[in-house]
């Protein structure tokens, strides 16, 4: 033994070095459940994918004409643009309409949802009454709203290059929607260069109007798309604190006089300036105090995240910046307001069953590359503490299973099966190509900050290059044991798609959730949902009625004639085992992907005749607080708010 002894002891540093090895692999490797319960979840969920319409005889393009001093990375400065949002354009009361903004075309088309019937041919939305270079400017995403308010839905376009355009319908047309109803006018005149790369909307200050959030990437006046420009562009001048980004503009809704035009007005000076300028990729805004003020959530790439307590009145904004609290065991970058990752997008959803949203947040997570870990931020019960600029939230993500899956984009929840138990979806995916470039990234990661500014310094990004490019969309399911398993795999969801946007919808209205998304330099798909024992679901189109004086309830989807989608209104119901639903109406939280505004509620086997009572929450026209509780049945429901 002694002899053995004497042999090993030379090797002990490498032996003790392989144990750790061994020990932290354990660690690091995903828990996995028995292949029986794995399949038995799937079984519970079934899609079609069918392609989103494209333009017949269209020229594709895969990377972009940048500026000269960002060539050598063109292949990174191309990879954003992809969006997808789904909506009731033509006012037939369903979700059935899609717009979606292709790279390769650098067009925006609207369209009916694949399967949903050819009501209307597609077309594109272009902005051939205003000021549009296409050689210096391109669209970013599209989100749907009534921003006159006057019952037609109208799509905001955003841009890198130029600042957003309202594409204004002038009328709710059942049948042969074109063109010719939407009208392009500047949201903010004078001809600003911003690279927005999210957006959404809110009543920010409480007024009964809805607002515009607006978050930049690149520095504002930048010319990133200047294929013949001069100089040096500037990148992020560090790898987890950049404030040197675009700014966020906060647009406050104006009366103009008749739904024939808008009138927003930016709200300057509010923000500190570590938050304004951060590298927005994702903006989310939900109540999360209970007093039906929404909070903001902005993404940043190459910086720490930020949650904006809302403590406005109409007219006037003011926001503090909450932050996390630290443990003796909380890496830093696990409390809310330090985290150094790279967020992309971020959603709202209640996963412990308290009442309360929490948040959902993606960054960069590839298994052998960059293991930053994707965030969710749970609440811990205790939303008056947001009024201590303390943020009630601890990181829950790796506990939840939802802290792995790749280079992460936009991030859903939904409850697709309707069993009362929300799933996630993640888009994945950065750069397709054949040569892999994470060492070059990875080198990149460990250089100098004083070097990371200057593109020049930068590895090679380019078209044939391949960074987490092979990865499928996650598809997350909750097992037994409170953990969500990726189940794509299982459910046949495996192509390597480059993913940017998702979108939700029942756009059928047949009870279950479907969705979309959008894909960078690909074609893009719609997944409906064919769930082969589905449980039964309340759907709820909110909307806002002008000046009425009571609420109105009434079954299916009726035309929303003059009435506007009530974003930021919620609703909450129990179901008879004793557990807490509760949702908002959104606005377009997220990087590029844009849900529909109708509550889905999963209810299990609840009976189809069974009384439910649904508590509804909102700020009418006027921002005055309601509430009121109805009883509902399982099914689809148009409730219009006085």
């Amino acid at each position: 033994m002694s002899a053995l002894i004497d042999r090993l002891r030379p090797r002990a540093a490498l032996l003790f070095a392989l144990c750790w090895i061994a020990l932290l692999y354990a660690f690091m490797a995903l828990p996995t459940i028995p292949d029986a319960e794995r399949q038995s979840l799937a079984q519970g969920f079934r899609f079609t994918a069918l392609p989103l319409p494209e333009p017949a005889g269209a020229s594709f393009k895969s990377v972009r004409a940048v500026h000269p001093s960002l060539e050598r990375i063109s292949a990174w400065i191309s990879s954003v643009g992809a969006s997808i949002a789904l909506a009731d354009a033509d006012g037939d009361g369903l979700p059935n309409d899609l717009c979606h903004v292709d790279p390769r075309t650098d067009q925006v088309i609207l369209a009916p949802v694949p399967g949903t019937g050819t009501r209307y041919a597609p077309f594109a939305l272009t902005p051939d009454a205003v000021s549009f270079d296409p050689g210096v400017m391109a669209p970013m995403g599209c989100l749907s709203g009534d921003f006159n308010e006057d019952g037609a839905i109208d799509f905001l376009v955003y841009y890198w290059g130029r600042t957003p355009l309202a594409f204004l319908q002038s009328q709710n047309a059942s049948s042969g929607l074109d063109s010719g109803h939407f009208r392009a006018v500047d949201i903010v005149p004078g001809g600003e260069r911003w690279f927005t790369n999210a957006a959404t909307q809110a009543d920010i200050d409480g007024d009964g109007h809805i607002d515009l959030i607006v978050g930049n990437y690149f520095k504002d006046g930048a010319h990133i798309l200047d294929a013949h420009g001069s100089g040096v562009e500037e990148m992020h001048d560090t790898k987890s604190n950049s404030f040197n980004g675009g700014k966020k503009h906060l647009l406050l809704w104006k009366p103009a006089g008749g739904g024939a035009t808008i009138d927003f007005q930016e709200a300057k000076d509010i923000l500190d300036p570590a938050i304004e300028h951060g590298w927005a990729l994702g903006a989310g805004a939900a109540d999360l105090d209970g007093d039906l003020l929404p909070e903001i959530y902005f993404s940043h790439d190459f910086g720490p995240d930020r949650l904006l307590h809302n403590r406005s009145r109409p007219g006037g904004l003011k926001f503090a910046a909450l932050e996390g609290e630290r443990g003796w065991l909380t890496p830093k970058s696990f409390v809310l307001g330090h985290d150094s990752f790279k967020g992309m997008g971020v959603e709202f959803g209640d996963l412990n069953g308290d009442g309360l949203l929490d948040i959902y947040v993606s960054n960069i997570a590839s298994q052998f590359a960059l293991q930053e870990s994707h965030l969710v931020w749970l609440s811990t019960g205790h939303p008056e503490l947001m009024r201590d600029d303390r943020a009630p939230y601890v990181q829950a993500s790796e506990q939840l299973g939802l802290s792995r899956s790749g280079w992460g984009w936009d991030t859903r929840l939904g409850d697709f099966n309707n069993d009362g138990v929300l799933e996630a979806l993640q888009a994945t995916g950065f750069v397709q190509g054949k040569v892999n470039r994470w060492p070059e990234l990875q080198s990149l990661g460990t250089g100098n900050d004083r070097m990371m500014s200057d593109p020049r310094h930068w590895p090679r990004f380019r078209p044939g290059d391949d960074v987490s490019g092979r990865q499928a969309n996650a598809f997350f399911v909750r097992a037994a044991d409170g953990r969500y398993y990726d189940l794509a795999p299982d459910l046949g969801l495996t192509e390597p798609w480059v993913t940017r946007g998702i979108a939700t919808a029942d756009v059928d209205g047949d009870g279950d959730l479907d969705f979309a998304i959008a894909n960078q330099w690909q074609p893009s798909q719609f997944y409906r949902n064919d769930c082969p024992d589905c449980g039964r679901a309340l759907e709820l189109r909110l909307l806002l009625h002008g000046d009425a004086d009571s609420l109105t309830a009434q079954d299916g989807h009726p035309p929303a004639a003059s009435d506007r989608p009530a974003i930021g209104a919620e609703a909450s119901l129990q179901l008879p085992d004793g557990r807490l639903l509760v949702s908002q109406v959104d606005g377009g939280n997220g990087h590029s992907g844009k849900r529909s505004p109708e509550l889905h509620f999963g209810l299990g086997q609840v009976a189809g005749g069974a009384q439910l009572p649904v508590k509804i929450r909102w700020r009418d026209a006027h921002g005055r607080l309601h509430q009121q509780t109805l009883q509902l049945t399982p099914g689809l429901h148009t409730v219009r708010l006085g």
